[in-house]
């Protein structure tokens, strides 16, 4: 069979890397690209937080939508095959699942009591890696009635992986030059039972959640992606420590992910279990998962700013203590270096911020997007 990795095709993704785009805009235009070689009838295309590999939103379509909790109940809780962390440490970014479970179907749940039931007989996974870091997956699915993806399809996708990839990262460090709207001054808290089903929300939590299906442009009773990735990443960490051996006291703290929304601003989502203080013997027992959504703080939105101005390690250490208005001899003696290096470090800064003075630096950091409270150094 004639390769589908032509010059024509090629193109088709890399000459989108000269557009102006946002992160939606642009998964939808690779959506439109991709349908004009590869044939599909449902898609799941996600943005992740490259530091935890959690849901930052994702443009999809009705028929996902309908089995996208038990989507993320399977990628979070389950093992299965060709799951999105397997693919990107296997270093084959894209997989076919009919491929891999032809001869044993039952080897997959995911395709025996979500996708077979929901109509579908195939997906086509990628994962997009940059830097070392993993930025987005896209899910193509097919109908039973449909041909399984091919070999030709799996390799042209892993081929575009690089690009998209690389537009991924990019749309994702854009910053706003100015930030519109307020934040509500106490923090949201939403209240989830088994599974992802909202109970109770304070008015904060409302204003969060609408401000995240405005970004994901779903309806006002589907719960946004981010709060079902760390509600579903936390459960499997619970789930993981109950059955480990030398179970472990876990705080959650990986259950978070940060997502900048549509007019710039950063909101940062945490996930918490909530135990029932009755008695078992007078009570079945039903842990909640208590969701908290506030603006994101420095400490949370500092990796990610240091990133898109592609800082240094040492440099990113030495913001921190900027941002904590040390002085230059304050931060060469916390980061055992002479102050003619600190010097030296803060020039670069201030080169790749293009800010000319540490009073700028900290407008750039801390004023210009809407953030309060210091920093926590790296690595301390």
């Amino acid at each position: 069979m004639t390769s589908l990795i032509t010059t024509q095709n090629v193109h088709r993704i890399t000459s989108l890397e000269k557009g102006n785009w946002t992160s939606r805009t642009y998964r939808e235009a690779v959506l439109k690209q991709i349908h004009t070689v590869i044939t599909y009838d449902a898609y799941c295309f996600t943005t992740v937080d490259p530091s935890t590999l959690l849901s930052t939103g994702a443009v999809t379509e009705e028929g996902i939508e309908a089995i996208h909790d038990r989507l993320f109940i399977n990628e979070y809780m389950e093992e299965d095959i060709h799951k999105y962390s397997d693919l990107i440490q296997s270093g084959q970014y894209a997989a076919i699942l009919h491929a891999s479970i032809q001869s044993r179907p039952g080897a997959s749940s995911r395709y025996t009591n979500i996708l077979q039931p929901a109509g579908f007989g195939d997906e086509l996974r990628t994962v997009f890696v940059n830097n070392d870091a993993c930025w987005g997956y896209l899910t193509l699915y097919r109908k039973q009635n449909k041909p399984t993806f091919s070999e030709e399809e799996r390799e042209l996708m892993q081929h575009w992986a690089s690009s998209i990839a690389f537009m991924l990262r990019t749309t994702h460090l854009l910053l706003m030059e100015e930030l519109q709207g307020g934040s509500p001054r106490e923090p949201g808290i939403v209240i989830l039972r088994a599974p992802l089903e909202p109970v109770m929300q304070n008015p904060a939590a409302q204003y969060w959640l609408s401000q995240l299906r405005r970004l994901e442009q779903i309806e006002s009773d589907v719960l946004p992606r981010p709060v079902r990735a760390v509600s579903s990443h936390l459960l499997q960490s619970i789930q993981k420590n109950a059955s480990s051996i030398s179970p472990t006291t876990s705080d959650g703290s990986l259950s978070k992910v940060c997502v900048q929304l549509a007019d710039g601003r950063y909101v940062m989502l945490q996930a918490s279990v909530m135990q029932s203080l009755e008695s078992e013997k007078h009570s079945e027992k039903r842990d909640q998962v208590a969701v908290w959504l506030e603006q994101a703080m420095p400490q949370d939105l500092l990796p990610l700013l240091s990133e898109s101005y592609g800082l240094s390690a040492r440099e990113r250490e030495l913001l921190a203590y900027v941002l904590r208005s040390f002085s230059s001899k304050e931060m060469a003696a916390a980061m055992h270096i002479s102050t003619y290096t600190v010097q030296d470090h803060l020039k670069s800064i201030f080169a790749k911020t293009k800010v000319s003075s540490r009073r700028e630096l900290i407008w750039h950091f801390v004023s210009r997007f809407q953030l309060s409270g210091e920093p926590e150094i790296p690595g301390i």
